[in-house]
């Protein structure tokens, strides 16, 4: 009897059900709607950094720098947001960074392949108000068809993750990554509240 019961309660736990008399697992404490906007607030300083919006520019034109300056050779985003035909993004940006020793002004490069979003989902973050968005973000329509368990992994692609680490010459994202994906998981568990909504 004793050995039935050791096995059920193992059999119950392996499936990730509570054993008899073992407390209940805790559930994540509820989220505030200030603690989402708080936390919304530190994804949209990372969206809207220049190593993510520099992709995401209100025209066709790809930017460059801190500053965001129009990307120099008229680049342009092409029909699918990897470039025109003969001057696709990869015909300069290369499976990775190049070393630091080659300089600063060398095009980075990423695992992924380097683009931008489609014409027809352009995901514009240069000058959009935090409201806005927010509900960009989340709209499927205007997202790639995404919901928050999609966009959740969309963080891990190695084009989002690369703005941590972009090679010489480029200020990284500022607020590290574990920051970002904590504050997006927050604010995701909250309903993924919009600022002014």
């Amino acid at each position: 009897m004793i050995r039935s019961s050791l096995v059920l309660a193992s059999l119950l736990a392996a499936c990730g059900g509570q054993t008899p008399g073992a407390s209940p697992a805790p559930s994540p404490s509820p989220v505030s709607r200030e603690t989402a906007l708080a936390a919304f607030e530190t994804v949209r300083g990372v969206l809207q950094h220049p190593r993510c919006q520099n992709c995401h520019p209100a025209g066709d034109v790809p930017l460059q720098g801190d500053e965001g300056r129009p990307h120099t050779q008229f680049v342009l985003r092409g029909p699918t947001g990897h470039g025109m035909p003969g001057a696709e993004c990869t015909t300069c940006h290369g499976p990775a960074n190049p070393p630091n020793s080659f300089g600063v002004h060398v095009p980075p490069g990423v695992s992924k392949g380097w683009h931008m979003p489609p014409p027809e989902m352009p995901m514009v973050f240069v000058g959009v108000a935090p409201g806005a968005l927010c509900e960009q973000i989340k709209d499927p329509k205007r997202n790639g068809g995404k919901d928050m368990a999609a966009l959740r992994v969309h963080l891990e692609d190695p084009l989002v993750t690369w703005g941590w680490h972009p090679g010489a010459g480029r200020t990284p994202i500022p607020t590290p990554y574990a920051e970002f994906v904590a504050a997006w998981e927050t604010w995701a568990r909250a309903g993924a509240p919009c600022p002014g909504g």
